[in-house]
């Protein structure tokens, strides 16, 4: 009896155990449930046509040429047709894409924070904004400033700058982007919104201060054991000088790693231009952001992001950070346990959303997707569940709109070989016209799902508006704004004629989004509730889920079939249950083809 009761007594203080780690909260309060909106600033708007980069600002950037002839292109362009100062270079549209420059800056952010507010978006991840002479900026020059061409004075700015010892926080001043920057932040929390900076601290541009002075004056430089060097300039070796690029790009040269993570070097430096930006001028993190998300977290060393999170919740306890990652759970969780990240971008979603409502003979059964979505919602606790960002698409994906134009082809969860599949550089079957009807329709579908199901859903600018486009680069098209008159896209990337597409801001799928969102915010059930599935009928493609909080609880019915669906429940005769946008109450309900109901009670 002794043993019995001792073997159930340490089974219970084990049950308590797991279960007190289970449910260890390590993450914002703030962040659970919300809704994020992606903005790649280039592509965004452009509010200050005084700073518009010149050519000599892509210095170091794909494809290296600042020589040919060179100007702002029109915002309002056919997306595939080359411009006449294009075609004096004598190259093709993929390579002209990655010259051109639209002009958007951060005072074209402040501008559209309003309309950002009344989509109903809580916070804003901004892809990076640092000095950089590319359009996407993964390439930084520096991470303690902004780029120049994002703010109102570029030349003197540049002027400001050379002044500094990037070795010595002490030099470092403000430009008028930084204070820029600054005022961005302020915006944001004024409308009760939060805002977070991309972090990319896996590697610098080939330009930047430290990889310049290291090319220049080779192991004398103060900055020799920044970069993972392989050799360096030696005629008595004859040896010459080489290093690690990531994924083998030389304009991306990496930091050195050891077994501690980043070196001490560059270490100190990304920690101090943390800090800076959560805490500008030592005034306090109510003028800073309120996080980060973290650019190929992949390639860093664990050791690092222990040491970082440790830096950055010192400096904000409510501080969020979440993670690109693109891996399975299993590899997933080591940075999901409370001391790396909260959250990560969340591809998996994607991924398991792709194969249910965008794949059509190939797609999912209702069973799978339930199973599926059951397993990523539990694998990292409920605590990072409503954290993980889910996300359809980003500036590194194809558009929503265009992955529902192009069903039954890869599976999205193969994402090297998707990632070429869905470029039309790469595949010329790729289908990069405006989607139709039909296929809006499953966009609309899809974005209510995401409003309604478990987490914080992401969207990328103007998914709302109605950009469509394969991946990089066609997936950062300038945003659709309603005041502008856009030409129809006629052209094919080889220049060839297809009848005109026509480009305008889509104001009813603008207010699908907004209904959607509205709809989140005024159930707590659907940003807090715990998630459980009512019926999966993998005949009729028919799904059910509830979303309770207390007392609160709303339902969801997901006709993913091309038939009307009638349902039936002892839920629906009891009389406790309405319409959530008329309010009436139902005793059967029909779902319309590819549409959904909610209810609540």
């Amino acid at each position: 009896m002794q043993y019995i009761f001792r073997s159930f007594f340490l089974a219970g203080l084990l049950l308590i155990s797991v279960t007190s780690m289970a449910q260890k909260s390590f993450t914002p309060e703030w962040s659970k449930g919300i809704v994020w909106y992606q903005i790649f600033p280039e592509r965004f708007n452009n509010g200050d046509p005084t700073n518009d980069p010149k050519a000599e600002d892509q210095d170091g950037a794909y494809p290296f040429n600042t020589t040919s002839p060179f100007q702002i292109h029109s915002w309002t362009s056919d997306w595939y047709q080359l411009q006449p100062y294009e075609q004096q270079n004598g190259k093709d549209i993929y390579y002209n894409l990655q010259r051109r420059r639209y002009g958007g800056d951060l005072q074209g952010v402040i501008n559209k924070l309003d309309y950002i507010k009344s989509l109903g978006v809580d916070a804003i991840y901004m892809t990076p904004i640092f000095w950089s002479p590319s359009s996407h900026k993964y390439d930084a020059l520096c991470y303690h400033h902004v780029d120049p061409t994002f703010g109102p004075d570029p030349k003197g700015d540049i002027a400001l700058m050379e002044k500094e010892n990037p070795l010595d926080v002490k030099t470092w001043v403000w430009t008028k982007a930084d204070l820029l920057a600054l005022k961005l932040i302020k915006e944001v929390h004024s409308r009760n919104m939060r805002i977070i900076f991309d972090g990319v601290f896996n590697h610098m541009g080939v330009k930047s201060f430290a990889f310049r002075d290291v090319d220049k004056n080779q192991q004398a430089s103060p900055y020799a054991d920044w970069f993972s060097v392989k050799s360096w300039n030696d005629a008595a070796k004859g040896t010459t000088f080489d290093y690690n690029g990531w994924f083998g790009v030389k304009t991306l040269p990496e930091f050195k790693e050891d077994n501690h993570g980043i070196v001490a070097g560059p270490k100190q430096y990304i920690f101090n231009a943390t800090k800076r930006w959560m805490n500008p001028m030592d005034k306090g993190t109510k003028d800073g952001i309120d996080g980060w998300r973290l650019d190929v977290a992949y390639d860093v060393g664990h050791p690092f992001w222990k040491d970082w999170r440790k830096w950055v919740r010192s400096i904000n306890p409510t501080a969020y950070m979440t993670a690109e990652l693109v891996y399975p759970i299993n590899e997933t969780k080591p940075y999901l346990e409370g001391d790396e990240f909260d959250a990560t971008m969340n591809y998996n979603f994607a991924f398991i959303m792709h194969d249910f409502f965008i794949q059509d003979k190939t797609g999912s059964t209702v069973t799978a997707f339930d199973a599926r979505l059951k397993e990523l919602r539990e694998a990292f606790g409920n605590d990072v569940a409503l954290n993980m960002q889910n996300l359809m698409n980003s500036h590194d994906a194809t558009r929503l709109a265009s992955a529902v134009a192009n069903p039954d082809g890869l599976k999205f969860g193969d994402w090297g070989k998707y990632f070429n599949w869905s470029q039309k550089s790469n595949n010329k079957d790729y289908n990069a016209r405006k989607p139709t009807a039909s296929q809006i329709q499953k966009q609309k579908l899809i974005a209510a799902f995401q409003m309604l199901y478990l987490g914080s859903p992401m969207i990328f600018y103007g998914d709302e508006a109605g950009i469509w486009g394969g991946n990089d680069p066609d997936c950062r098209k300038p945003m659709i704004w309603e005041d502008k008159k856009y030409d129809p896209e006629t052209y094919n990337p080889d220049q060839t004629r297809h009848g005109a597409d026509q480009v305008a801001f889509n104001k009813e799928l603008f207010k699908w989004y907004q209904k959607f969102m509205g709809l989140r915010k005024t159930y707590k059930s659907l940003q807090l509730g715990d998630y459980t599935t009512v019926e999966k009928n993998d005949m009729q493609r028919f799904y059910a889920f509830s979303r309770k909080y207390n007392n609160e609880e709303v339902i969801v019915l997901i006709n993913r079939s091309e038939k009307p669906v009638q349902y039936k429940s002892a839920i629906l005769k009891s009389g406790s249950y309405k319409d959530v946008f008329s309010k009436k109450t139902f005793k059967s309900v029909t779902i319309q083809p590819m549409d959904l109901v909610v209810l609540f009670k």
